[in-house]
């Protein structure tokens, strides 16, 4: 069960402006039913001075739809258009007093159709951003443009926080490859690195590297360095196998280590993030970025694993 704040709670039982505005002259659709959300979003505007009069809306969705697109008429309501364009989602879920997480996507969708119905109203062509770019997500028909801006807007770090406010990858998850390469060049432009499974971790933290090795007069050996990943990989052993499961190191190539969950940990729904954890410390004791990935299975064989 979602936790709904009492706000949510009252938008979604008792929803303001709904249905279409009589005389619209602004008219913004977005969302699919077939994807499981759709708005339209009703303007009257005064044309002299471009005060929203009145707004309304139709949703077919879940409560955080409805009363996302509630609150957000409720907003707008005696803006001029250019003020209401600065409202964010981030705007819409605040009004509410916070929506869960992975409901996020709800009130992106307000921003999306309050920006079709300026654009109506003053004659432009709003074509979505879902349209313009490579698709992602095929379940739920994202594209690498929203999934940009959306990371940009909300200052998103990881695979789920994109997932709670666009979709994409919430539904086969072929895609969630694709998102991390997105992070991973978006956060990069503020020189941060994307962690699978954790968190971005800034680009000030790097230098720890060369510290170390000014400590020591030189870059960490190649055997010193694979007994500094086998030393990570003990201090992270007990905490698996307390869940049945255990991690061994494969392999190492360059900036790439290959290791192999077993036991419990083997095909566990959450390998994904047990991996990105182990990333993410190996980096930290390291002091360089690496990633850590699952042995091919190939691998694996000819080592009788």
């Amino acid at each position: 069960m979602w936790d709904y704040s009492e706000k949510v709670k009252e938008h979604f039982y008792n929803p303001k402006n709904a249905g279409a505005v009589e005389g619209a002259n602004g008219v913004g659709d977005v969302g699919s039913i077939s994807c499981g959300d759709a708005l339209r979003l009703t303007l009257k505007v005064n044309p002299e001075t471009e005060i929203i009069e009145d707004a309304g809306f139709q949703t077919f969705g879940c409560g955080s739809a409805i009363a996302s697109s509630s609150a957000l008429t409720e907003i707008i309501k005696g803006m001029t258009l250019d003020q209401a364009l600065q409202v964010s989602n981030q705007d819409i879920a605040d009004f509410l007093d916070g929506l869960p997480p992975e409901k996020m996507h709800c009130s992106v969708m307000g921003r999306e159709a309050l920006q079709a119905a300026v654009a109506n109203y003053r004659g432009e062509e709003w074509v979505d951003d879902h349209e313009e770019g490579a698709l992602v997500c095929k379940c739920f028909a994202i594209d690498e443009v929203m999934i940009e801006e959306t990371i940009r807007a909300n200052q998103l770090r990881t695979v789920e926080e994109v997932t709670n406010y666009t979709k994409a990858g919430g539904g086969c998850s072929s895609c969630h490859e694709g998102i991390e390469n997105i992070l991973t060049r978006v956060l990069a432009e503020s020189g941060e690195t994307f962690v699978p499974g954790g968190v971005a971790i800034a680009a000030a933290k790097k230098p720890a590297a060369k510290k170390e090795a000014a400590a020591g007069g030189a870059k960490m050996g190649t055997l010193a360095r694979i007994r500094k990943i086998e030393a990570v990989l003990d201090s992270i052993r007990p905490a698996l196998q307390a869940d049945n499961g255990d991690v061994e190191l494969i392999d190492v190539e360059g900036n790439t280590i290959y290791v192999h969950l077993t036991g419990a940990c083997t095909g566990c729904q959450m390998a994904a993030m047990t991996l990105g954890g182990i990333q993410q410390r190996m980096i930290e004791e390291l002091g360089e970025f690496v990633k850590v990935v699952p042995a091919a299975k190939e691998t694996l064989v000819s080592m009788g694993a």
